[in-house]
């Protein structure tokens, strides 16, 4: 790797972050860092086009035109991607206001937000009805930031997969960058899902419009330490029941305990068992019915520790229900909720085999990450 003194924005940044933490050097991780230096470059000085922006030429404002192309950065689990473009997005010479970084799942959450929101004008006649909802998400998503950092794309949602081209349609003619991680690379995106094809002009514009890069690493970093068995108990059975509820009486002290009802929109579900910034959930009742990721961010907010009983060994076919388990995961990790829970198996164990294998392994690699000790700490 280049000194610090010669390196870009994102390579001093990795530089720093690994002597500060005792990093291993990872050569892998250097090229990507170089790719996002000179994305960094590419986006000094740019703004997208706007009504004004003929004055602004005049006056000697920003420089206007063609957006840089982004970046699409997929790997393994654990291999250092949400890093890698957190120290981009940090370092990025874009002002804070025109920036956002959000995970994928928070993301598509308030894209619907959006739309439900203007069909609701239009209705009411507050606005025209050929007003196009997704082109005008696109301009609100705009006003929040155009260069868009999008954590751990994934689609298994028949409703995303079919907004997702049109949208990204309006926000790249509306000059916004993307740059976004993912553990598959954009041809594997909602692998054998419903009307696949509908979803296949959103690869196309993607590889359009940003570089497909990916990094491999020799190990995953998240596993560095030690597994915590104190928060993961399995197999079930009585040893697990009787640990699950000895670690809730040490964490509640002693507290009055309650059901707790959570709010999802105008739908309640009702935790067994709830008390301060605790919840307790069968894990039937989390991913055994149709909730979605929203709902678990939801959940999450509200949470410090989540109890999650009876997590058994899902099998090929239940693919529902480990899509569910990985999103809940997600909400949870993102908002550094612990986790505590009993389950048939260890997390790789859970999901061994079916569609969503590759995505499940993700998932189990934030499990392991979520029970060390320590967790969760401060984001890198």
């Amino acid at each position: 790797m280049s000194t610090t003194a010669q390196a870009g924005p994102v390579t001093r940044a990795l530089l720093q972050l690994r002597a500060q933490k005792g990093l291993r050097d990872d050569p892998a991780q250097d090229r990507i860092a170089m790719h996002l230096d000179d994305l960094a470059a590419r986006l000094d000085g740019y703004r997208p086009k706007t009504r004004k922006s003929a004055l602004a030429r005049l006056l000697g404002g920003a420089r206007q035109g063609p957006a840089p192309r982004g970046l699409y950065l997929w790997g393994e689990a654990g291999s250092g991607k949400t890093m890698l473009m957190d120290l981009f997005f940090h370092a990025a010479p874009v002002p804070q206001e025109q920036r956002q970084r959000v995970h994928f799942h928070a993301f598509m959450r308030d894209v619907h937000r959006f739309i439900h929101k203007i069909r609701q004008d239009q209705a009411a006649g507050r606005i025209w009805e050929d007003t196009d909802p997704v082109r005008e998400t696109a301009a609100a998503i705009m006003k929040r930031g155009w260069l868009l950092c999008l954590d751990e794309v994934q689609v298994t949602d028949i409703t995303d997969a079919m907004i997702l081209e049109r949208l990204f349609r309006h926000l790249f003619a509306m000059g916004a960058v993307l740059v976004a991680t993912s553990n598959c690379a954009p041809q594997a995106l909602y692998e054998d899902g419903l009307n696949r094809a509908l979803f296949e002009p959103f690869i196309t514009r993607l590889e359009e419009r940003a570089d497909i890069l990916r990094l491999s690493a020799a190990r995953d970093y998240r596993l560095c330490g030690t597994a915590g068995d104190e928060v993961w108990t399995s197999p079930l059975g009585e040893h697990a029941a009787a640990a699950m509820e000895r670690m809730w009486q040490s964490a509640t002290q002693g507290a009055a305990c309650a059901p707790r009802p959570f709010d999802l929109g105008g739908r309640i579900l009702m935790a067994p068992r709830g008390c301060k910034n605790m919840a307790w959930f069968p894990f039937a009742a989390l991913c055994g019915q149709p909730l979605g990721a929203a709902d678990y961010i939801t959940i999450a907010r509200q949470l410090g520790i989540l109890f999650v009983d009876g997590i058994p060994r899902l099998q090929a076919e239940q693919r529902n229900e480990a899509a569910r388990l990985i999103a809940l995961v997600d909400a949870l990790y993102e908002h550094r909720v612990r986790l505590v829970a009993s389950a048939e198996t260890g997390p790789d164990g859970i999901y061994a085999q079916g569609p969503l294998r590759r995505m499940f392994l993700r998932c189990a690699s934030r499990l392991e990450q979520m029970r060390r000790p320590g967790w969760p700490g401060e984001r890198p």
